[in-house]
């Protein structure tokens, strides 16, 4: 019994401390008109794009970006993979690639774009090589 409790702990303390990427655009739109938060828009290509890859080790899931994160933000990626195994519903694809034609034009990955509640853009950036403190501040400038 006290394994369980221990193990219930365990993982309510992993899932507060997990950054919350939502699944759906539009919900997370509902969540960044009903919180007044910014929203992180990032287009990836999360199974073929080198700085993409690098931009989520070493950003994202950071212990800084997730402090600010959890705080300031909501999230959303938009993933374009290209591998068979990784591909994502066909309602999932045409959501991302519509979301791409109205914010991403030029197809780079990859993209960082911040959204005001009214899908308004604040600003937009891609992998830089920040540390994650400095790239917290840079995301900060836009806001």
């Amino acid at each position: 019994m006290k394994k369980i409790i221990v193990l219930f702990f365990v993982a309510l303390a992993t899932s507060l401390s997990a950054q919350d990427w939502q699944e759906d655009y539009t919900q997370a739109l509902a969540l960044s008109k009903a919180d007044n938060k910014k929203m992180v828009l990032v287009f990836a290509g999360s199974d073929w794009c080198a700085p993409c890859i690098k931009l989520d080790k070493t950003i994202w899931q950071s212990k800084e970006f997730k402090k600010f994160a959890q705080n300031e933000l909501i999230l959303y990626k938009a993933d374009f993979p290209r591998k068979k195994a990784n591909q994502l519903s066909a309602e999932l694809s045409a959501k991302n690639k519509e979301l791409a034609e109205k914010f991403n034009h030029q197809g780079h990955f990859p993209l960082v774009v911040l959204l005001s509640e009214k899908e308004e853009v604040l600003g937009q950036t891609g992998y830089l090589k920040l540390s994650p403190k400095e790239y917290v501040a840079h995301l900060k400038s836009m806001l």
